[in-house]
């Protein structure tokens, strides 16, 4: 008996972190598959038909936007032709601490997986902005997409508020469990603080992470707590004592200990890396 196997693509290949290029034109019905590594944005001015995600199945009803993390599963099914952009972006396209603004928004947005626009509320402008700067690709063209990007983001979240029943998240869990992340990390470092905090078993919490995300919910912790730290150890004078009494470890030893484990090198010598 020949196994099917669930399809990974890859469109973002040849080192790329970042892309954004026009939806496909046609009405074609895709077969379930995942990506894995990156994110993908997608905003539809036109169209009909199904998008499926996981077990959920929404109704196209452009405009609409479309959150898909990395390893999630999903197909289409069209009845008309769409029109609209996909964005696409690894984790890496951003810098963690000089970003910091631009990633707590990605952060804030992760929980959503569908947003629908009133019509003038569609953000064609920035969208086809970023595409040009994409294709001109000159010197501060990053730096460009990205400003535009955060205004992107930003009225996504501003959308998002204002219609607070909208279609989103599958896994509410999990919704809750990013809230919680900005509100007590880094006081709380472990995965059964959380779980307990959600009601569920830490098992629960690791599978629902990995579902929306691919990574588990130690790995999720971890990263938010390498983010306070960058923070801290760069845009701050405290001593890496002060720094580890700050982001809840025993003592300054353990702190230097998981942050050498996870970068390599110790606080000093990253502090030192940046203000040489």
């Amino acid at each position: 008996m020949n196994e099917r196997k669930i399809d990974i693509k890859n469109k973002l290949d040849g080192g790329l972190t970042f892309k954004i290029s026009r939806f496909k034109e046609q009405i074609k019905k895709t077969k379930p598959h995942k990506h894995e590594d990156y994110y993908e944005l997608i905003f539809l001015s036109q169209g009909e038909g199904f998008h499926c995600i996981e077990s959920e199945k929404f109704m196209v009803s452009s405009p609409d936007f479309y959150f898909l993390k990395p390893g999630q599963l999903h197909y289409w099914q069209f009845t008309s032709i769409p029109k609209g952009f996909v964005i696409l972006f690894k984790d890496t396209e951003f810098n963690a601490v000089k970003e910091n603004v631009l990633i707590d928004l990605i952060i804030k947005l992760k929980d959503t997986t569908r947003l629908t626009f009133q019509a003038d509320k569609y953000p064609s402008y920035l969208l086809e902005e970023i595409f040009k700067e994409f294709q001109i690709n000159s010197q501060y063209s990053k730096e460009i997409i990205h400003g535009l990007l955060k205004a992107l983001f930003g009225k996504l979240l501003q959308i998002k508020a204002e219609n607070p029943n909208s279609p989103n998240q599958p896994q509410p869990i999990y919704e809750r469990f990013v809230q919680l992340l900005v509100k007590e990390c880094p006081r709380l470092h472990k995965v059964n603080e959380f779980a307990n905090l959600l009601n569920v078993t830490p098992q629960n919490l690791n599978i629902i992470c990995r579902k929306q995300t691919g990574k588990s919910a130690s790995e999720i912790i971890t990263n938010q707590l390498l983010l306070e730290a960058k923070r801290y150890i760069l845009h701050t004078d405290n001593t890496i004592n002060e720094i580890a009494e700050i982001l809840s470890f025993s003592d300054a030893s353990n702190f230097v200990k998981f942050f050498k484990k996870h970068e390599g090198i110790t606080p000093i010598q990253f502090r030192d890396k940046y203000f040489q």
